[in-house]
Order: C-alpha cells, then sequence, then structure tokens
C-alpha cells in the first residue's frame, strides 16, 4: 500500500499525486508498488526491497542521487497464543525532493507522525524527519521495555504464591523479547554513528542537536535492556530456587510419612512371625493388642515431634 503526505502550515494531509517535498509512506508494499517508486525516482529495487527481508541488518548506504537508512524497530507478535514483542526492519530513503519510508507492516513509529502528534514536522525537511523518525523509534523501545519489565514483575508476585507452566513459558518470552531488543538497539547504535560521521549528510544545527538526542535516548535503550536482562535473569533463578525448594519440602514430607508409616509396620511384622508365643511379650494378656497399638501411637507421637522440631514435618 502506498500512501502519499505532505506538511503545509504545520499539518499534515494526505494527497494523491507525487509532489516534491511529499512524504511517501510503504506498509507491505506489492512487488508492482515497489516498482511503481523505483521507475517514479530512479531508486535501486534491491533497495526498496531491503526493509521488506526481515532478517536484513541494519545499515546505511549513500547513494548518488539518494541515501538509504535502515534500521530495526520494535514491533508485536503472536507466539504461544499470547502477544510478543520482536522487531522488524524499517527503510528510510530520502531523495532530494521526497522521503520514502518503506516497512513490512503498520507501526506505531510512523502512526505518531500520521496522526499529526509530532511538533515541527515537516516532510519538506527530510534529514529532520529522519532524526524525528529515529527519535520516536528509541522512545517506542523505552515504553515497550518498560511494558516487559511491568510483565516480569507480575510474574515475580505471582510465583511467591504459586509457579505453573506458563509463568516459566512467560518468563522465557520476555527474555527472548529482550535479547531481540538489545541486539537491534546495538545494530541501530552502528548506524547513529555513521549517520553523525557522515559528510555527505547535510546537517543543520538544529539537526545536530536532535540527532545527539537520538544517540543519547538509543544507548539509554541499550542500557535498559541491559539492566532489564539481568534482572530478569535474576528472576529466573529466583523461580528455579523456589521450584527447588518446593521440591525438596514435599521429599521431606513424604521422607516423613514414610518413617512414621514404617513404625506399625515393623512391629505388626514382628508379631507376625511364625515364632511361639510365649516368647512374644503381652501374647498371653487379654489387653495385649490395645497395649501395643497405644506403644506404637505413642512411638510415632513421639517421632513426629521430633521431626517437626527439625523442620522435616
Amino acid at each position: 500500500m502506498i500512501n502519499k503526505y505532505i506538511t503545509d502550515g504545520g499539518n499534515l494531509r494526505e494527497i494523491d499525486e507525487y509532489l516534491n517535498g511529499a512524504w511517501i509512506s510503504l506498509i507491505s508494499p506489492s512487488p508492482e508498488e515497489c516498482l511503481e517508486i523505483t521507475r517514479t525516482y530512479g531508486i535501486d529495487i534491491s533497495d526498496v526491497r531491503a526493509a521488506l527481508d526481515q532478517e536484513e541488518s541494519s545499515r546505511i548506504d549513500t547513494e548518488e542521487d539518494y541515501i538509504v537508512v535502515l534500521f530495526d524497530i520494535p514491533s508485536t507478535e503472536i507466539r504461544h497464543k499470547q502477544q510478543a514483542y520482536t522487531t522488524i526492519p524499517l527503510g528510510i530513503i530520502w531523495t532530494s525532493s521526497v522521503i520514502i519510508t518503506i516497512c513490512s507492516a503498520p507501526t506505531q513509529v510512523l502512526d505518531y507522525f500520521i496522526k499529526n502528534h509530532v511538533r515541527g514536522f515537516s516532510t519538506k525537511k527530510q534529514v529532520k524527519f529522519c532524526y524525528q523518525i529515529l527519535l520516536r523509534t528509541c522512545l517506542l523501545y523505552q515504553a515497550d521495555l518498560r511494558i516487559i519489565d511491568k510483565k516480569r514483575i507480575e510474574i515475580e508476585e505471582k510465583i511467591r504464591k504459586t509457579t505453573d507452566e506458563s509463568d516459566i513459558v512467560m518468563l522465557h518470552e520476555l527474555e527472548s523479547n529482550l535479547v531481540y531488543f538489545d541486539t537491534s538497539l546495538r545494530a541501530n547504535r552502528l548506524v547513529l554513528e555513521r549517520i553523525s560521521r557522515y559528510s555527505s549528510i547535510k546537517k543543520y544545527p538544529e539537526d545536530r542537536d536532535l540527532l545527539e538526542d537520538v544517540i543519547v535516548e538509543n544507548q539509554q535503550a541499550i542500557e535498559m535492556a541491559q539492566i532489564y536482562r539481568d534482572i530478569m535473569r535474576g528472576t529466573r533463578e529466583l523461580m528455579s530456587s523456589l521450584l527447588d525448594s518446593k521440591l525438596n519440602n514435599v521429599m521431606k514430607t513424604l521422607a516423613s510419612i514414610t518413617i512414621l508409616m514404617a513404625i506399625p509396620t515393623i512391629v505388626s511384622g514382628l508379631y507376625g512371625m511364625n515364632v511361639n508365643s510365649k516368647g512374644m511379650p503381652l501374647a498371653e494378656s487379654p489387653w495385649g493388642f490395645g497395649i501395643i497399638c497405644v506403644l506404637i501411637l505413642i512411638i510415632c507421637i513421639t517421632i513426629a515431634l521430633v521431626l517437626k522440631k527439625r523442620k522435616m514435618l
């Protein structure tokens, strides 16, 4: 799908034709739409299709008539019947007349501009617009990282009471999300460093300040991802320790019950042996059975108190 926008008087409006100073947005474009863009602006078809490849790495290329910036942005998908976070490529191509964005799926990064929520936003300032998209990407990373950490806190509060398989799977998914984010943010940092070094990109004073803000926010997102990964690792170790502790408690309880059940079994086994009854204590007494049962009960209670004192029961 191709959408064309242009800003007039600080407001964004959609247009039907290709104008100078316009923003061309390609969301999951068809091969025919990709060819239309390449023919209109003389762009290599591989540069347009690069952003549609999920495995494409972040990079920046400077061509004779245009510049290609490719970086990863946060996105959501359904994994194991639950919402999970991942990253997808977003391509930005700017020429002397227009700026083109290519993405394989709708994204909040571009929706923020389409809804006109950015101050000082102009489609005619391609370099500044690109930096604003990068800044919005960094802020979205930080927002998603906070949501991931909030979910981790909910799991941590839950495992203090009970732990099931769904919590373990969810924790693994959150940790995988952090790995995706951390890898993509580091790749984006390399792109930002190259942009700051490229002399072929015109940098106005306000654009330099904006680029510095992008670099700072991206670094902050990287540090947040690292901190949350460390905390997530600690939560996983806590969950493992709690599961081991619960297993130990179950084993101790079962061992204590086995000891208590062994006492009546041993006594009844001795009295059930095929020997002369005259040699068995209380064998001739009419109250022998009751006395033996009382003695067994006393022994069991005594051992149970000892086990409880040792916190084994």
